[in-house]
């Protein structure tokens, strides 16, 4: 009778726990997610035609910019993020990319050139994309539509890369506006004169104070973001209360869509243009969905709607009221965040705004690492340095390339600017993009992965693509008053990755072209004189399924190569994370006694590659155990693998499989083979006169093994401990002879000079120089 009670109390307390953990998620993702939408009240009604608001004798602009900015709140983040994008997570991921994944995996649209359909049986692949589409209506024709038409899937790629580069370009915009907004509570005391010479310098310097700590990761100082943010937003919240009571407490009244009927019709084309600076009080709206892979939806959904969006709310109606009393003084009045504090806590509040703003850009500088850690794993990208500050939390990266790209960026249009309105304009577009962006792969996800009627598609482009178009135009107008910056930027990081797309994407076609038979190598034997050394050599190669032209190049001009050879495939699939037992791919290449083998490694967008000590063992104990599972029972028989390319059969990593193959390696233990019931040691031969690391597998007893395949670990064994050498190809791109003016100049110059200024394909890997064999080829695309 008492097990009920019991099984009761430990149902509660799970649940207890479970609130806990989504309670402080939630206060964490303040600080990470947020920051960028809670600092937004610095500049909002300093954006939205101030001038207007200035030199009216009457309150209803005041009334109808606190209407659209309440409305906007409302329907974008709230109800669109909310409540409908939150739920289209990849697998717990999100963001731009992540929408284009689950699309990817809905309808074969994918343009990474190496899939296979080994990838397919992926479990978060199928989990994603279990559900299948109905036999009859819209849905399924759009799917046939989108895999017969290329043209279809390069413009569902191209969009969402325009909306990854617009991430890119906010994150320059964003940290320049933040700090400079922050700053500008400096300019009270001061003459107009004389503010300006004092902001940009300080904006200036915390700028390069922020992006020079970047290398040390968020990790150190990440426990002060959530704290600062909280201070941050009761502050602003604490100030909108004062000034509502204080000033004008029937502002309440402004909230009415009415106000943005009556501000529109008396303001007409300066009402449409200030929509501009209006649709910067989302701006970071989209952190929401991008950042979800750090937290949970639950999570994200209590900070905004029990946090953030009240005390935005309660800001944005605070400056209100005090506007609504103060908009009529004289000429030399300043509209802005801090004229509405009062006198006593400004310098307080200062100090608050500039932490809080600085946290906000952090959060976008880490967000735009991490989409281009996304657009490289998926070919879209030049391969950059990718430097990973946290041993806990994946998402914490460091690109040093582009981190000094973004600061001098940043730096140049807080001094080319120097005011919030050309800023603003410049954000507002980036912005905006993004969102739209969004609501376009939006109304295809809820088509092609919910599985939801056309109507409910087109009922949701219809109601935000309405007013996000509507934003969107304002921005436009705006072009040469700041909104051509982010078309710039997007335009320069747009042609960068599509060049380097196409450039892959003939690379790999090259490859597979000139691709080449191990009967055709082994057949030179005779005539080269081709021999075998010790050691594993490691040919990297983007095939799946051939052996790359650069092999062939090299051993007609080397005629040796190792005893155990591994063709080795690196690959990304468009899902988030790959697990550890689906990892390795492995399979045998011509016959047994050829000990040649094909290894294929699968990273998800989102995965962490390890270092180059840990992927060895990985990938040697991978090949061991696929040596033994083709050496047991039934299939000892067909061991041999008469065709060129055996069957690949997925194995995993070591810590995927604790009662497989174990290896251990040792400076001490002396060669043997000993043999018990329980399990066998393979051993390498004593030593003689060599200093090197002493291997030694451990493989269980039970089910036995054929002879052959222990003579197969044996020699493995002993390769590895000679070493490994990494035989890595350089491909010289040129286009090839009768290829037009355009092809010329993408693959010549453009692919060609982002070939030999990006990462070495290995660099994931972390290649020990003094293993690497590099070698050199032309490749006629």
């Amino acid at each position: 009778m008492d097990l009920e009670p019991g099984n009761r109390q430990n149902d509660h307390l799970k649940k207890k726990e479970s609130w806990r953990t989504v309670l402080t998620l939630a206060y964490q993702s303040l600080g990470v997610v947020y920051g960028d939408l809670s600092t937004s009240p610095l500049y909002v009604y300093n954006s939205a035609f101030a001038e207007d608001i200035q030199h009216s004798e009457t309150n209803e602009e005041i009334y109808g910019v606190l209407s659209c900015v309440f409305w906007t709140l409302t329907l974008v983040p709230l109800l669109k993020y909310v409540f409908i994008v939150l739920r289209a997570d990849d697998n717990g991921e999100g963001g731009t990319f992540a929408l284009y994944s689950l699309l990817c995996r809905h309808a074969r649209v994918n343009s990474l050139p190496n899939c296979q359909v080994a990838d397919e049986e992926l479990s978060e692949y199928k989990r994603a994309g279990a559900s299948s589409l109905p036999k009859s209506g819209f849905g399924p024709k759009l799917k046939s539509t989108l895999e017969r038409h290329r043209v279809l899937q390069r413009l569902l790629l191209v969009l969402a890369l325009i909306g990854a580069c617009m991430v890119i370009g906010d994150g320059v915009l964003t940290p320049a506006i933040s700090v400079f907004s922050a700053v500008s509570g400096l300019e009270l005391p001061m003459s107009k004169e004389h503010h300006k010479y004092v902001e940009v310098p300080v904006a200036c310097v915390i700028l390069i104070g922020l992006f020079a700590l970047q290398h040390y990761g968020t990790h150190r100082v990440g426990f002060l973001f959530a704290p600062v943010m909280t201070m941050w937003l009761l502050c602003i919240s604490a100030i909108g209360l004062y000034n509502i009571f204080r000033w004008n407490p029937h502002i309440y009244q402004a909230l009415s869509p009415y106000y943005i009927y009556i501000f529109l019709r008396k303001t007409r084309r300066e009402g449409w243009m200030s929509l501009g600076g209006i649709l910067l009080c989302i701006t970071g709206s989209e952190a929401m969905f991008a950042d979800l892979g750090h937290f949970s939806q639950l999570s994200i959904k209590i900070a905004f709607t029990s946090m953030v969006y009240p005390s935005l709310i309660l800001a944005y109606m605070g400056q209100a009221a005090y506007l609504s009393q103060h908009h009529i003084v004289g000429s030399d009045y300043r509209i802005g965040f801090y004229v509405s504090v009062p006198e006593k806590l400004r310098w307080p509040v200062l100090a608050i705004a500039i932490l809080a703003a600085v946290v906000g850009s952090q959060a976008i500088i880490t967000g735009t690492f991490s989409i281009i850690k996304q657009c490289s794993a998926l070919g879209c990208f030049p391969r950059v340095k990718i430097v990973h500050t946290s041993s806990k939390i994946h998402g914490q990266i460091y690109i040093p390339e582009i981190n000094w790209i973004l600061m001098v960026l940043c730096l140049a249009i807080t001094i080319g600017f120097r005011d919030t309105k050309h800023m603003g304009n410049a954000s507002g577009l980036a912005v905006i993009t993004v969102m739209l962006v969004t609501t376009c792969l939006m109304s295809l996800v809820i088509i092609l992965c919910w599985h939801q009627s056309v109507v409910i598609a087109v009922c949701f482009i219809l109601l935000f693509g309405t007013v996000e178009a509507l934003f969107f135009s304002a921005s436009l107008i705006k072009f040469f008053e700041g909104a051509w910056v982010p078309v710039a930027l997007a335009s320069v990081f747009l042609l960068v990755m599509y060049v380097w797309h196409y450039g892959t994407l003939k690379a790999y076609e090259y490859d597979l072209q000139n691709k080449v038979s191990i009967d055709w190598i082994l057949g030179l034997g005779p005539t080269l004189g081709i021999v075998r050394v010790r050691g594993i050599g490691l040919i990297h190669t983007e095939l799946v399924h051939g052996i790359p032209a650069i092999f062939s190049h090299f051993i007609t001009n080397l005629p040796a190569f190792h005893q155990v050879l591994v063709f080795l495939c690196i690959k990304s699939v468009p899902i988030p994370h790959v697990r550890h037992k689906e990892r390795f791919l492995v399979g045998r290449i011509g016959s047994r006694e050829h000990r040649i083998y094909r290894c294929i490694v699968r990273y998800g967008y989102r995965d962490v590659h390890k270092d180059d000590v840990e992927f060895e063992r990985d990938l040697v104990c991978s090949i061991a155990e696929f040596i033994r599972s083709q050496g047991m029972g039934a299939a000892a028989g067909n061991g041999g693998f008469p065709k060129e390319d055996g069957k690949m059969t997925v194995v995993g990593t070591c810590s995927s499989h604790p009662d497989g193959i174990q290896m251990s390696e040792d400076e001490k233990d002396m060669a043997e083979l000993t043999s018990s019931s329980e399990q066998t040691e393979i051993k390498s031969p004593p030593p003689q006169a060599r200093s090197r690391k002493k291997v030694r597998f451990i493989v269980p007893g039970s089910p036995k093994m054929d002879p052959e395949a222990m003579e197969e670990l044996r020699a493995l064994m002993e390769a590895r401990e000679a070493g490994i050498a990494y035989i890595l190809g350089h491909y010289y791109v040129r286009a090839k002879r009768g290829s037009g003016l355009i092809r010329r100049l993408v693959i010549d110059l453009g692919y060609s000079f982002l070939r030999r200024n990006s990462r070495a394909p290995t660099h994931a890997m972390n290649t020990p120089h003094a293993s690497s064999i590099e070698v050199g080829m032309v490749c006629h695309i």
